[in-house]
């Protein structure tokens, strides 16, 4: 797997650099945000592990440029921030997780296997649900016509709601990392751009989740189909 971190600290760079190289990765290191980000667009990376305070661009603007052109990598924030606040702005931004400083390599690689394998399990399909429309094999989702941007944990979540066609799917299935707090920040980010579409996050309380679709769109179909 080629990897690019991006990290200005130099003696934590080296460490996690040497520590994937260990594990049988490539690994490129880029402590400039600038040029991480003209690496991004001229090489195609398996992953992103990027810090957030980078001289030249901020690896939270890194993250929103990534998912801007459409990149599907997995992408990492590795940070000292570990206020909520900052997790939910970069999770918002597109990252698909968030690792506070200090932590353990260990932890780190564990991460990144589980997010790589979100990505390669995937059968290409095509899932249709009200407004929602989801290609798998080109992993592009849109809602009402209009393109729909999301992360790969956002992508694996609302994926397996849509699939389920109403039915509620259970927690433990759709916790990204065992972390309950983690699986709700995604639903609440869904939530709030699904919700003008007519799509909305229904929770079943001591079970899971399923997707819904409104009274109002749900009869403007029907009406459709029968015009």
């Amino acid at each position: 797997m080629l990897v690019l971190l991006i990290e200005d600290d130099p003696e934590l760079s080296d460490g996690i650099a040497t520590f994937l190289a260990g594990q049988g990765d490539s690994v490129v290191v880029e402590s400039n945000g600038m040029a991480a980000d003209r690496l991004l667009q001229e090489r195609k990376f398996d992953f992103v592990l990027v810090d957030v305070g980078l001289p030249g661009l901020s690896g939270y603007e890194i993250v929103r440029r990534i998912r801007e052109r459409r990149q599907s990598l997995p992408v990492i924030m590795i940070t000292a921030r570990d206020a909520l606040d900052d997790r939910i702005y970069g999770l918002d931004l597109g990252a698909d997780d968030y690792l506070s400083k200090p932590f353990e390599l260990a932890e780190l690689t564990a991460r990144m296997r589980a997010n790589s394998r979100r990505g390669s399990n995937a059968i290409a399909r095509r899932i249709d649900f009200g407004p929602l429309s989801m290609d798998t094999s080109a992993r592009h989702a849109s809602l009402a016509d209009q393109p729909l941007i999301l992360s790969s944990r956002e992508w694996d979540l609302l994926s397996a709601l849509a699939e389920a066609d109403g039915h509620t799917v259970p927690k433990e299935r759709l916790q990204a990392d065992g972390s309950v707090n983690a699986l709700e920040v995604y639903v609440y980010r869904l939530r709030r751009r699904l919700e003008p579409a007519g799509l909305r996050i229904r929770m079943v309380r001591g079970f899971g989740y399923r997707l819904e679709i409104s009274t109002d769109v749900a009869d403007k179909a029907r009406r459709d189909a029968n015009s």
